[in-house]
Parts: structure tokens; sequence; C-alpha cells
């Protein structure tokens, strides 16, 4: 039994080595890349412009599938979240948010995060598996077309852009899903795919620090960094990742990075966290962060949404824009992300899908606080003792 190609895993090299195989000229690959991701077709049948004979190879060899859409719901701020099905129990989360002069989506590349950022919700579903090409690309192939359908506006390059943004922001630590990862970027930016500018791809990264020089090489994009922290004494306990690339490493490396890349300066992303990492001094401890290491930058201060095992709290209104004030003072471009589609769970940090943990995350920590309550508050954590 021959297994079908899902031409959704394939990039622009690969499709024309694909057609290569088939005993096409490399001409037919860009024909079908258009059929694809500008058209949103499905059915060789409908590629009217492709040979009659390479229908029917396709048609036998070959298959363009996304991931099946489980639910659908629109906030009432418009924000639109799918959930996904990735198989084996597992489904990620798609979200599109709408804004007057552009429409951003925010794509998962993993399902569930090993990271486990004491702030994310997606952290603590633990982590099952990288997603593919064809699940990564497939969320933006799908919620291109269906934002189309819903809105009566015609598939293909005539018809309106629904996705003018894509950020690598949703379930998953993008980085430590390379190759999948990078290749759906090349997709995007293809002009025969979906045409985006570099300057409108993001990629989110928690810090995984030799795969930023890589990214920089191979397929330089607009890089945001989830920071969330001052110093390492505090990134050790809120992004883990810290412990293995620390803040110095880690302001090098987005320096080294903006030779490359489209934007002219890394977006710091901040989520503010009552009485954790939100005071004045925290502020000033950034500033002295960024100058030390000479990395041009903006922050986006992001208001935590709360979920009960985080144990944290949203740091109140006031406090953020004093926070977001001793920034500017200090000449840093700072804003303040407006909480979208919180009503449907959509909201930064809230992505969780479902997802068949393989790392047992809920029951390492659920045994934890049992041992909490056996032998105290500080069981399991280093605890400095004054001599």
């Amino acid at each position: 039994m021959t297994t079908l190609t899902n031409l959704l895993d394939l990039d622009p090299a690969q499709l024309i080595a694909y057609c290569g195989e088939l005993g096409e000229k490399p001409f037919r690959a860009k024909q079908l890349q258009r059929w694809i991701h500008q058209f949103g077709a499905s059915d060789f049948d409908a590629m009217t412009d492709l040979a009659k004979s390479l229908r029917d190879k396709l048609a036998t060899r070959a298959i363009i599938a996304a991931p099946a859409v489980i639910s659908d719901h629109t906030s009432a701020d418009g924000t639109r979240k799918w959930l996904v099905d990735v198989g084996q129990g597992n489904a990620v989360e798609t979200v599109f948010i709408p804004e007057e002069n552009r429409g951003t989506l925010c794509i998962s590349t993993q399902a569930g995060c090993a990271v486990n950022c004491r702030f994310c919700s997606t952290g603590k579903q633990g982590f099952n598996r990288n997603l593919s090409v064809g699940e990564i690309i497939g969320q933006l192939w799908m919620a291109e077309f269906e934002l189309r359908r819903t809105k009566g506006i015609e598939p293909g390059p005539k018809g309106e852009r629904q996705i003018t943004n894509v950020v690598m922001m949703g379930m998953g630590e993008p980085l430590l899903n390379y190759e999948p990862t990078v290749t759906a970027l090349k997709l995007m930016l293809d002009d025969n795919a979906y045409g985006l500018s570099r300057r409108r791809v993001t990629l989110s990264t928690s810090g995984v620090v030799p795969m930023i020089d890589k990214l920089s090489q191979d397929c330089a994009v607009a890089l945001a960094v989830s920071l969330h922290a001052s110093n390492d004494a505090l990134r050790d306990g809120l992004v883990p990742l810290n412990k293995k690339y620390p803040l110095v490493e880690l302001m090098a490396a987005c320096k080294r990075y903006l030779e490359f890349a489209p934007r002219d300066f890394v977006t710091f992303e901040y989520c503010m966290l009552d009485g954790v990492n939100d005071s004045d001094q925290h502020a000033r401890e950034l500033i002295a962060l960024v100058r030390q290491a000479d990395v041009p930058c903006k922050f986006n201060l992001i208001p935590f949404n709360p979920f009960p095992e985080s144990g944290l709290t949203r740091s109140h209104n006031p406090r953020i824009k004093a926070f977001a004030q001793v920034l500017m003072d200090a000449g840093i471009v700072t804003t303040v992300r407006k909480t979208r589609g919180d009503d449907i769970d959509a909201a930064c940090g809230q992505l969780a899908g479902e997802v068949q943990d393989r790392t047992r995350v809920q029951d390492r920590m659920k045994k934890m606080a049992e041992y909490q309550e056996k032998f105290g508050k500080n069981f399991g954590r280093i605890v400095e003792i004054s001599s």
C-alpha cells in the first residue's frame, strides 16, 4: 500500500524535487504551490492548468491535508480560536486576532510544551510531541481560507488577504522543533505561497541560544524573546530554560541575531506578575540589562492571565503603567498588550489544547503538592540558610 505524501509538508525546494521525481519540470511545482497555498485547493482535479497526466499521478500518490478542526469559537472582541486535531489524542490551538489594519494569526508548533514556564498554562499540560510541517503550515492554510469563506471572499491572489501577520507564539517552543518550524517559515515567506514579509512574521522563543544563532542564518524573521525577569535568580524560577542559557548568553545571542534580522530591534515579552517581577527596581534592572548588552529593543508588557496551578496573580493596572513609565523614561519603546479573547481562553498564556502528556507533568505536580503538605512548603526547593 502506497503512503500518500502530504504536500503541505514540502517547502518550495522540496516540492520542486518531488515534482522532479514524478518526471515533471520545476515550473509545475510553482503552479502546484500556488494552487495549494494561494487558492486553498485540496482537490487535484480543480487545478485546471496542470496537465491531466500530472493530476492523475498526484491523485494516487499525494494528498493535501491540514489538521481537522475540532472546535471553532469567536470571542466578543472578534478573536477567533480553533482547536485542531493533531492525532493520538492531541489537539492544539490556533488563534486569529483581527485589528483595524491587520489580521494576526498565532500558530502552535508543539503538542504541549516541555519548557514549563511558571506563568503559562500550556506548560502545565505537559509535552507529547513536535508538530510536522503540514501541521504547522496547515494552521495558516486552514485559517486563511476559513476566514475567507466566512466573509465570502474568493480564494486566490485577487481576494483580500485575511492574515497579514503570523506570530509563532502558540503552544510549544518553536526552536525546540527547529526543522519543521523553519520549513513552515519558508513557505510563509515564499511569493508562490503566502508571500508574507519577514517583518510580518515573528518567532517567539524562551531563549534557546544555539537555535537563535542558527535561525539567523537559515531564515531570519522578526524575533521576540519571552524574558519575564530582570535577573537570573528570578528568571530561573519563572523560565526554567534560563538555568541552561542564562541572561548574559541570551542577550549576546539577541545582539548577534540583529545583524541578520528584518527589524532593527528585538521585542522582549514580559508577563506582569503581582509582587513577583513588577517593581520599579525590576524595571531599572531591565534597563541596565539591555544597556549593558547593547541590545536595541522594545518591551511588550503582558497582563498575566491567571490559572489555578500557577499560584500567581496579575499586576494591577496602576503598577503596570508605573513600570512602563520607568522603561519609557529611559527611552525604551514600551507597549502594554491588550488582552484579547480571554472570554474564550484565547489570551496570551491561556492556550492549553488537549495533550496526552508523556512527561507526566500533572502527576508530578500533584505528588509534589502532597509532599509539601506533608513535609512543609519548602520541600523540593533550594532554600538559602544563613550561617
